[in-house]
C-alpha cells in the first residue's frame, strides 16, 4: 500500500445491520473508506460511553484518507438507545460491546459486500481494533486483556484471532483506585493487562483526570505499563480525556478543544498501525524522531 494524500476523497456507507442474535437491539455499523486503493488495512473502532457510529469523524475520516477502511458500530450504551446506569441491562453492556466487535470481525466479508463491494479492496490479514475511553477497554479485550472479578480472578479470554494490532485511546487503568460511584456502577472496570499480548499503541493525555479514579493522569498509562511488549505509549501534553475533541468538533464533553491535538492522535495511530502491520515504517519512525528531539507536544515510549 502506497502512502496516500490526506486530501483523498472518502466514502461512508451506513447503516449496515450485522447479525447479533439475542442482542435485543439491532447491531448497526458504518463503513468509511478511501474511494480508491486496494489492500486496505482495516480498523474496527469502538466508541466511548453514549456515542454512536456517527461520532469520531475527525479520527475516522483522517484514517480513511490515509488508506484505512474503518468499521464503527453503535453499542448499546449509545444515547439513542436510552439505557441508563440504573437500567438492568447496563450491567452486561460491557460484554455486549465485546460481542459487537466479535460479530463485526466474524461477519466482515458480508459487511464489506453490503458496503458496495469493498471486500475486494481490503487486506484481511491486517486488521486492528481501536477504541476511546470505554471503547478502549472494549478494544483491549479483543487484544487479550481480561476483567478481574471481585476476588481478583481473571475472567474469560475475549481475544480474536483475526486482529493483529490495536490502539487504546484514554484507556482506564486498574480497578484498585475506583471511586465509590465507579465501584458501584462500573464493577467491570477492573482490567488485567498482563495477558494483552498483541502489539498496541496506548494514547494518554497528561492532564486527563478521571472522576472514576482517585489516581491522576498516570492511571491512563496502566495499559502500557502493565501489559507485555511489544507496546508503545504516546503521552499528549495538556491532553484531557477527549484529547482535543476526538469524538467531534465542539462536542459538549470536550474540555480541551484543539483540532491540532486530534490530528496528532489520528496520525500517530495510523502511523503506528502501518508500522505494526509492516506496511510502512517511515511515518512512525518520524514521530519517534520528533518526540526524541523535543519538537512536538508529545512523548513516545516503547518496549
Amino acid at each position: 500500500m502506497s502512502h496516500r494524500q490526506l486530501d483523498q476523497r472518502i466514502v461512508s456507507v451506513k447503516p449496515i445491520t450485522v447479525p447479533a442474535p439475542g442482542r435485543g437491539i439491532d447491531l448497526r455499523v458504518k463503513v468509511t473508506a478511501p474511494m480508491s486503493g486496494r489492500n486496505l488495512p482495516v480498523i474496527v473502532f469502538s466508541h466511548g460511553n453514549a456515542w454512536s457510529l456517527d461520532a469520531y469523524e475527525p479520527l475516522v475520516d483522517r484514517w480513511a484518507a490515509a488508506g484505512f477502511l474503518v468499521v464503527q458500530p453503535t453499542h448499546l450504551d449509545s444515547r439513542r438507545n436510552a439505557i441508563g446506569w440504573d437500567d438492568p441491562r447496563f450491567a452486561t453492556i460491557w460484554r455486549v460491546r465485546i460481542s459487537d466487535l466479535h460479530a463485526i470481525l466474524d461477519g466482515l466479508g458480508d459487511i464489506l459486500a453490503q458496503a458496495g463491494g469493498l471486500e475486494e479492496r481490503v487486506d484481511r490479514e491486517r486488521i486492528a481494533v481501536v477504541g476511546h475511553s470505554w471503547g478502549a477497554q472494549t478494544a483491549g479485550a479483543i487484544l487479550g486483556a481480561r476483567v478481574l472479578d471481585a476476588d481478583g480472578v481473571p475472567g474469560e479470554d475475549f481475544s480474536h484471532p483475526a486482529v493483529s494490532a490495536g490502539a487504546l485511546i484514554a484507556a482506564t487503568g486498574t480497578g484498585d483506585s475506583l471511586t465509590p460511584f465507579a465501584a458501584e456502577h462500573l464493577p467491570f472496570m477492573r482490567p488485567d493487562y498482563s495477558t494483552m499480548t498483541a502489539p498496541a499503541l496506548v494514547v494518554a493525555g497528561d492532564e486527563d483526570r478521571s472522576r472514576l479514579s482517585t489516581r491522576g493522569p498516570e492511571w491512563f498509562t496502566d495499559a502500557y505499563r502493565l501489559s507485555p511488549s511489544p507496546k508503545s505509549l504516546l503521552v499528549v501534553a495538556e491532553g484531557e480525556h477527549t484529547l482535543g475533541g476526538v469524538a467531534g468538533e465542539a462536542v459538549a464533553e470536550t474540555t480541551d478543544e484543539d483540532p491540532a491535538r486530534v490530528v496528532l492522535v489520528a496520525d500517530a495511530i495510523s502511523a503506528y498501525l502501518l508500522d505494526a502491520f509492516k506496511v510502512d515504517d517511515a511515518a512512525w519512525t518520524a514521530f519517534g524522531g520528533a518526540a526524541a528531539a523535543g519538537e512536538g507536544a508529545w512523548s513516545i515510549s516503547s518496549k
